[in-house]
């Protein structure tokens, strides 16, 4: 006969060969989820300017200011394995030096955290406009506040983002100090989806299976002089087509 020492271990044991198997089922589980995520990404405006990006930069360089307009439905990314997505924007441009060789540059400009029902509240969550109390907008919220407080319209699912004249988080700057005038830029909208099991996945672009690839969310764009011009919404070409030109002088 075995001592109680030796069956606790056996039970144990037992128990988690049964949880390893169950969380490897949920963890594959997720590709019977269908996705079909879709994005509308606008410039509003973009401007170049000479100075310290950062408060802790140590000189003057040129960095960009942009806006933008985003309105996303990310729902169908959220299954039952989905615990919360990371959602970023970036601006890519080419690079300063051998352009047609080296791989463009890229700059998080946006970004936030979009989590399911249980997940705990974070600093960077994306609060829906709808859910926001604007009698409290000009005050600072309380953690009562933002544990109440909800990603997305009531009676709805995760995932839906809608900004409107979005500023960014972080400025566009480049190792040249120099950014006015660059052409060919793209700004891109991306999400890193984290499971409660399983491994992380990034932004697809493609189809595979039942996941089919971003539709949208992506804005082509050039890069305005330096002196404070601005290119307007209605000047840029996105993905679903248009004419890009320079804007006027803000």
């Amino acid at each position: 006969m075995h001592n109680t020492l030796t069956r606790i271990q056996n039970v144990f044991g037992f128990f988690t060969s049964v949880a390893f198997a169950v969380a490897c089922a949920v963890a594959v589980s997720v590709f019977l989820h269908p996705q079909a995520p879709q994005a509308s990404l606008e410039l509003r405006n973009i401007q170049v300017v000479k100075g310290r990006p950062h408060y802790y930069s140590t000189k003057r360089e040129e960095y960009a200011h942009v806006k933008f307009d985003l309105d996303a439905d990310l729902t169908s990314l959220f299954s039952w394995n989905t615990k919360q997505i990371f959602l970023y924007v970036t601006a890519s441009y080419p690079s300063s030096k051998n352009p047609t060789t080296t791989p463009p540059s890229e700059s998080v400009i946006w970004d936030a955290i979009i989590p399911s029902d249980y997940s705990p509240f974070h600093p960077n969550t994306y609060i829906h406009p709808t859910t926001k109390n604007t009698k409290k907008a000009n005050k600072k919220p309380s953690k009562r506040d933002r544990a109440a407080s909800k990603p997305y319209p009531a009676g709805g699912s995760p995932g839906i983002v809608k900004l409107e004249s979005q500023k960014p988080k972080y400025q566009i700057t480049d190792v040249s100090g120099k950014i006015a005038e660059r052409e060919n830029a793209t700004l891109t909208l991306h999400w890193n989806v984290q499971p409660w099991v399983g491994a992380l996945w990034w932004t697809n672009t493609k189809t595979y299976g039942l996941w089919q690839g971003r539709e949208g969310g992506a804005a082509k764009f050039d890069f305005p002089p330096l002196k404070g011009t601005e290119v307007k919404k209605e000047d840029l070409k996105t993905e679903t087509g248009g004419e890009r030109n320079r804007g006027s002088p803000a």
